[in-house]
């Protein structure tokens, strides 16, 4: 019964430090997705803020573009006298035109390129986000689909031991057990014998003492009935060739 008992717990301990090894793999492979995710992270973190700044700036080079002339020659329209004035200055105005819209051209062919940058980038992590969450899900469908293995298998190696432990309480017998304690601890088969009263001071040393009643020999009683258990309280038992003495 005591190594059955063991045996349970011994399977109990070697299956909580089995879940705790299983439980350590699946932190770890989470850790590590993370990190691989954090990096994946960083760099669209990095390619949107630049496309920002682009779009930003090409924003800025564009409104400079279309409001440069006006802003430029409004002053010298109502000038007649100027008109030399007004005509270098529309040349300077027009050169600067001419060089704010090629920048303009230029923001808008670099921030195109990076927009298919950040594009390219951007669906290369979908689809790594897409592989690591089934990863995740396949292995820890499988971990769990383990686990759940590991303790039906324990509960049947359990129930095993329990049926050991049934057989043996099958063997059970109360009579026996109560005579293997009396054959242990009995110590003789008669009742001790009656003190017999001797009188030292009469003068008749020959007198017939007084002698008690003969001894009666000491019988058992017979068998005890077999003991019943009321609803809830467990049965009083005992294993065919073991005492707790």
């Amino acid at each position: 019964f005591f190594a059955e008992i063991d045996n349970v717990g011994q399977g109990h301990i070697q299956l909580a430090q089995t879940l705790r090894e299983e439980a350590k793999k699946m932190e770890d492979f989470r850790e590590k997705q993370k990190l691989h995710r954090k990096k994946i992270e960083l760099i669209m973190e990095a390619i949107h803020k630049n496309r920002n700044l682009q779009y930003k700036k090409t924003m800025e080079v564009k409104y400079t573009c279309c409001c440069f002339l006006p802003c430029g020659t409004l002053h010298y329209l109502f000038s007649p006298s100027h008109f030399w004035q007004l005509f270098l200055k529309l040349a300077q105005t027009k050169s600067a035109l001419e060089d704010s819209d090629r920048s303009y051209q230029q923001s808008v062919i670099t921030l195109e390129k990076i927009r298919e940058e950040w594009q390219k980038e951007h669906i290369k992590a979908c689809e790594f986000f897409e592989t690591q969450e089934c990863e995740r899900i396949s292995y820890f469908r499988n971990a769990l689909w383990l686990h759940v293995n590991q303790l039906s298998q324990d509960c049947v190696q359990n129930d095993e031991k329990y049926e050991e432990i049934r057989k043996s309480l099958e063997m059970c017998s109360i009579e026996k057990d109560i005579d293997f304690f009396v054959n242990l601890r009995k110590t003789g088969s008669l009742a001790p014998a009656p003190v017999v009263y001797e009188n030292y001071y009469n003068a008749q040393k020959n007198a017939t003492p007084v002698r008690s009643p003969v001894p009666v020999p000491i019988s058992r009683r017979g068998p005890l009935p077999t003991p019943t258990s009321a609803p809830g309280e467990p049965d009083y038992t005992t294993v065919d060739g073991y005492s707790l003495i």
